[in-house]
């Protein structure tokens, strides 16, 4: 299976033709962006698009075209280059004897018929098999004339839709992961668990012992794998040692193992509503690997001096054995701080109890210090220009059949936040010793892999300012007229506590470049960090992996070799798309659980924001659970409603009743498509 490509002309082919990734309608339209962010998207009429599917590299001409009065540059695709993916997830129907495949992709503008693989008797009786309103997954076959229907053969039946993990199969398999691993992943995570889970005393003897430091994790309170751990020890001198240790995943997942090229291919794990798609087999990410308390593991670990101002004076970095003392949840560990156990049934909505807090106040005062020293880095973060990011996360109570039962905003307590701030410490560190390694070396931007996250393009940056002028707010920009974080991060406290805060926070978002990996540091902006990688989570993502080997690689004067180059920026690449990948699974896993819950409450009054206008109406988001459905405009009664779109709003050409960005309104949900993920609103 292959990844998903940004839709974006990449290269000039020849004169007059171009070649770009394209994004598709499901009415058969497409566009592709223009390298130049100040030109529109290149526009692909219906019934043009030649067999092209959503993302497939085209080859295409341009030409200027008047649309509906509108002068545009419109596109006609000569041939596909290359498919994006051949692979896809979709309901069943049987129609005079022909099955047919509606596929789960939103973009995708045609239906497969579903065809034997062979003429054999036993492909025909496979195919038998499918039935009305099946979920499948299937393997499309050459397609090269748009008359005809894309024909595809049967990978496998997934079960009946509507069923909660058949729908989260599908969710998973449409993006491109498998849910099981390889027998060949599966027997190598075998052989390690066997041969290696007992720490031999050779391993132990070439580290450094930290089995004597308090150490604990802090973790969600339905954590399995646990990679991270902060560890701390009050020196004499009224200094603290503070240590990051991270789960040694390099030390067991060999290069070019099994493991290693299944890791390559996932990229990451992913998290949905009811379950986790790990990146590595239970078997390591939810036991050798992972820092479980009271059992010698082997980590990474990042090792500070620091002192009461929260000033790094000494850092070291290698590998080590531990033993974590105790194991926090995020509630347990704020009620220590609190001083108070049974704020933990307050932060957990009852989940977590007094007993579970308790154990844990004998560490109240590391923690109080932890988190003093937490604040004080934080502080400095946002006082160089880092943005204050936090949205609203929601979570849902599901019941044994996954069926959402209700709903609850999740806290951010001080205790994430301090997590958090040691987590940035160590990578930040890290990113920069590697680099300065580099420079010694006389090469730069060699040897590693950086989390970066370059500067807003300046035209979204103008677009978002208007934007959010139209809704009463100021982005200030610098003499050059150019935004910089410090700017964003007043327009942030404009809007704190605002109606259309959630709105222009998502705007602000989107405005912003995406953080990516790679082989060139550009620093982070969002982070305001010179230098930045990812090291503390190698249990759940690639890139966190090859971070530690480029370290230890790095620590003992290593050589890198042009084939560590090339590999390393391909892995910065693939591993990037996966976790665009794996963020659209979880947000659909989210919209599926939110449609399923309006579903059951059909008719009945809710509250809600408006967060999207557009000429067909207006989008609305429930206050509690999020979800978002649309308002037709022809059901807004019987004036005539006109979309402004300078203003953000729709307006009654009679009545003069305007709906904009940000009201409040109250409404009924009057339907939910499952299939879709869709929900329909009337105002109430």
């Amino acid at each position: 299976m292959k990844d998903t490509k940004k839709p974006q002309i990449t290269s000039l082919k020849k004169i007059n033709t171009l070649t770009g990734s394209i994004s598709t309608t499901r009415k058969g339209a497409g566009y592709v962006d223009d390298i130049d962010p100040r030109k529109d998207s290149i526009y692909f009429e219906e019934n043009t698009l030649n067999t092209a599917l959503n993302g497939d590299m085209v080859e295409f001409t341009v030409s200027q075209k008047n649309i509906r009065g509108v002068k545009m540059s419109v596109g006609q695709i000569t041939r596909v280059i290359e498919r994006v993916k051949d692979y896809f997830v979709g309901i069943a129907t049987i129609v005079n004897g022909e099955y047919i495949i509606m596929p789960d992709d939103k973009k995708s503008y045609v239906y497969f018929s579903l065809v034997p693989k062979d003429d054999s008797a036993a492909s025909l009786a496979e195919l038998k098999k499918v039935n009305k309103d099946d979920k499948v997954y299937i393997k499309m076959l050459s397609w090269n004339d748009p008359k005809k229907k894309p024909t595809a053969t049967l990978v496998k039946i997934i079960g009946k839709k509507g069923v909660n993990n058949v729908e989260m199969e599908s969710i998973v398999l449409e993006k491109g992961f498998e849910v099981g691993f390889p027998k060949a992943v599966e027997r190598e995570a075998e052989q390690i668990e066997k041969n290696e889970r007992i720490i031999s005393q050779q391993e132990i003897a070439k580290r450094r012992d930290i089995r004597g430091t308090e150490t604990f994790t802090i973790d969600p309170f339905d954590a399995k794998d646990f990679d991270d751990a902060i560890s701390f020890k009050k020196l004499p001198d009224g200094k603290y040692e503070i240590g990051v240790h991270i789960a040694d995943v390099s030390h067991y997942v060999r290069e070019d193992g099994a493991l290693d090229k299944e890791a390559v291919k996932r990229g990451c794990s992913i998290y949905l509503v009811d379950r986790t798609i790990p990146m590595l087999p239970e078997i390591l990410s939810n036991d050798v690997c992972s820092l479980n308390p009271q059992e010698d593991k082997l980590s990474f670990s990042a090792i500070f001096i620091m002192n009461e101002k929260g000033d790094v004076l000494e850092k070291w970095f290698g590998r080590t054995v531990m033993n974590s003392t105790h194991r926090f949840t995020y509630e347990t560990a704020q009620a220590a701080i609190d001083n108070a156990p049974a704020n933990v049934e307050k932060y957990s909505k009852g989940i977590q109890t007094i007993a579970s807090a308790e154990k844990g106040m004998q560490y109240r005062e590391q923690l109080v210090t932890l988190n003093k020293l937490a604040k004080i880095l934080q502080k400095e973060k946002f006082s160089r220009g880092a943005i204050e990011f936090d949205t609203q996360e929601i979570k849902f109570r599901l019941d044994q059949n996954g069926k959402p039962i209700g709903v609850y905003a999740y806290e951010r307590l001080d205790t994430h936040k301090l997590v958090e701030e040691f987590m940035l410490l160590a990578n930040r560190e890290v990113a920069k010793f590697v680099f300065d390694q580099i420079k010694k070396k006389g090469k730069r931007d060699t040897g590693a892999i950086y989390r970066i996250h370059d500067a807003p393009d300046k035209d979204k940056i103008k677009n978002l300012a208007m934007f959010v002028k139209a809704l009463g707010f100021d982005l200030r920009a610098d003499k050059d007229g150019v935004v910089t974080a410090h700017g964003l991060n007043n327009l942030l406290e404009q809007i704190d506590g605002k109606p259309q805060e959630n709105l222009i926070r998502t705007a602000i978002l989107r405005s912003m470049q995406k953080a990516v990996y790679s082989t060139k540091n550009v620093g982070h902006f969002g982070l305001a960090f010179e230098f930045y990688t990812h090291f503390t989570s190698p249990i759940r993502r690639y890139p966190d992996l090859l971070v530690h080997r480029v370290l230890a690689k790095h620590l003992h004067d290593e050589p890198f070799g042009d084939k560590d180059i090339v590999a390393f920026q391909h892995i910065a690449e693939s591993s990037t798309r996966r976790e665009i990948a794996a963020s659209e699974a979880e947000r659909e896993s989210k919209k599926l659980k939110q449609v399923e819950y309006m579903s059951e409450r059909l008719g009945k009054v809710f509250e809600g924001t408006i967060t999207g206008v557009t000429k067909w109406g207006m989008y609305v988001e429930e206050n509690e659970s999020k979800s978002e459905g649309m308002i037709g405009m022809r059901s807004l009664g019987t004036d005539f409603f006109v979309f402004n779109e300078k203003s953000y709003s729709i307006i009654g050409e009679k009545t003069g009743k305007v709906y904009t960005l940000g009201d409040k309104v109250k409404f009924k949900a009057i339907s939910a498509d499952l299939d879709k993920k869709q929900l329909e609103y009337v105002l109430a």
